[in-house]
């Protein structure tokens, strides 16, 4: 199985959401959470390629870049896409974890539910469910089913506690629902 792995938002010029407390940031547990998801599914003999990226909205201003990982992902025949990210409210009261797709039905559906399993059950998290989102660059144009992890949300301090001390477990909760929807599909 071929995984290609795309932490959201960019180190040097898009943090993506800031915890307005304590100033974390989303592009950096992305980032920590995706090499540590690389490292345990390479440890099975799952082949992955990453690269960190930003904004998924057209609308983002970084539209090309986005396009650029999609296509990388598609010329590269990714037998999955999965992009890690920090959920926002602006409030700080929500909580949780969701996966989003393109649209209901089918593999995408599979993995997020796989995913969405798995760091739930793990880091006891909110179950906050998959959600079509056909507005997502990574979404609509990757070739292979897609899932967008909002693994909790950065801007909630209990939320955030586990974003910053816990990013190991969550990394391996994504590593097991991805090869949980491998052995689904074998």
């Amino acid at each position: 199985m071929k995984v290609y792995l795309n932490p959201g938002h960019d180190l040097d010029y898009d943090p993506g959401a800031v915890n307005p407390i304590n100033g974390l940031k989303e592009a950096n547990i992305a980032s920590k959470i995706g090499k540590l998801v690389e490292k345990y599914l390479n440890a099975v003999g799952i082949e992955t390629k990453m690269r960190q990226s930003d904004n998924l909205y057209y609308d983002s201003g970084y539209a090309d870049r986005k396009i650029a990982v999609v296509q990388e992902a598609n010329d590269w025949n990714a037998d999955i896409f999965v992009s890690i990210h920090c959920n926002a409210s602006g409030s700080g009261r929500a909580r949780g974890t969701e996966q989003e797709i393109y649209s209901f039905g089918g593999d995408s559906e599979l993995l997020a539910n796989c995913i969405q399993s798995q760091i739930v059950s793990s880091l006891n998290t909110i179950d906050r469910g998959v959600k079509e989102y056909p507005g997502l660059i990574v979404l609509k144009h990757t070739s292979m089913p897609a899932v967008l992890i909002e693994t909790a949300f950065i801007d909630n301090s209990e939320d955030a506690y586990l974003l910053e001390n816990a990013t190991d477990e969550f990394a391996r909760a994504i590593a097991r629902g991805i090869t949980d929807y491998q052995c689904e599909i074998l």
